[in-house]
């Protein structure tokens, strides 16, 4: 679906190392500001366990995840508003993103250099946000002095914009982000058309170290500043994801049962960035490939359909649809089938979470 999540922070945070842990691409990591210029752009697999038990029943030739796109977008310093440091292209890069995942360094090292001499993860947010806040504050002025002289001509809709636009000025002005600011019926396209900053949902990254997961007030005072604004928290150690990014399989295994772990913590935080776009996961299962799609939340059949290729959508006639837990309980599409659990739905319905799905269409 082309649905990118922008990865950002500080200097020296460890979202390079994340990013390279989660693509096991070669970007620059060094430990000095700047060393990501240009955005690296790498797409990754959903973990989704579902999808290895229905490759188990179906066995396929092919077993393909769904995917994300992650950009590790260059380290922001304050003033990027004005241009300062990479500025303009740290806002660039964000603003072709459709979420913000937010690296926030909650470990004490001095072997690390921290761009501000000190380890203190809210103030780093804070220094991100109001750049991003900064930056916002001057686009929604421009519309709001537009839609202002579009309003003197009379006209309802301008007036109405005018109005929108002043309450989004006054609302960044305080030093809050337009994803908390109200719209009403009509207005949020007016906004959306801005493409603002602060509109796009965040992630915040707890960057910890490996024994960090447990107490850990760093990590924790992000945890409570990402509830107040309503925002997801996950606590990842970038340095141990880099690690078992080198080892096989047998190696990471052996890695996480050493750590009382089931799962990498870069899952998590996939998932998590998943939950953030408001994403969920529809599958298709034969004996050529077992397959799973993102699809946007709502989305009805038609247009699930035109995830896996345009023509299906423009084709759709119906879709045989069953639910993950039956296909799973059941053994399969046959026995879905003998037990009435597969079923055909048309162009209205809605697709359900963990559904497995065949289209009908017409070429």
């Amino acid at each position: 679906m082309g649905i990118r999540c922008g990865i950002v922070g500080l200097p020296n945070v460890g979202k390079s190392t994340l990013y390279n842990a989660l693509t096991n691409a070669a970007a620059a990591a060094e430990n000095y500001p700047f060393c990501t210029i240009e955005p690296n752009v790498g797409v990754v697999p959903v973990p989704d366990r579902r999808l290895d038990r229905i490759a188990e029943i179906v066995r396929p030739e092919r077993v393909a995840p769904a995917t994300m796109e992650f950009v590790d977008i260059a380290g922001l310093v304050a003033g990027a508003s004005k241009g300062e440091g990479l500025g303009n292209r740290f806002l660039a890069g964000v603003r072709e993103t459709g979420a913000i995942a937010h690296v926030v360094r909650c470990f004490e090292s001095d072997d690390v250099i921290h761009v501000s001499g000190r380890v203190s993860p809210v103030e780093d947010v804070e220094t991100i946000e109001t750049e991003l806040l900064l930056a916002d504050l001057e686009q929604v002025e421009r519309a709001r002095d537009r839609a202002a002289k579009a309003a003197k001509a009379g006209g309802r809709e301008a007036k109405a914009r005018e109005a929108l636009m002043a309450r989004a000025c006054e609302h960044v002005g305080e030093g809050r982000p337009l994803r908390t600011l109200e719209t009403g019926a009509g207005e949020a396209p007016w906004l959306a058309a801005l493409s603002p900053l602060t509109a796009k949902p965040v992630l915040y990254v707890a960057n910890v170290a490996e024994d960090g997961f447990g107490e850990n007030p760093l990590a924790e005072a992000v945890e409570a500043r990402a509830r107040a604004q309503g925002a997801g928290a996950v606590r990842v150690c970038a340095a141990t994801e880099a690690e078992l990014g080198g080892l096989d399989e047998a190696g990471r295994a052996e890695y996480l049962a050493a750590m009382g772990l089931d799962e990498p913590g870069l899952a998590r935080f996939v998932r998590a960035a998943c939950a953030l776009l408001d994403l969920g996961t529809f599958f298709t299962a034969g004996p050529k490939e077992a397959r799973a799609w993102t699809l946007r939340r709502g989305m009805t059949a038609p247009q699930a359909a035109g995830v896996v290729h345009s023509d299906f959508e423009r084709g759709f006639i119906r879709a045989e649809v069953v639910g993950y837990d039956d296909f799973v309980a059941l053994g399969g599409e046959q026995a879905a089938k003998t037990a009435g659990r597969w079923r055909l739905e048309g162009r209205d319905y809605v697709v359900v979470e963990g559904d497995v799905v065949r289209f009908r269409f017409a070429v």
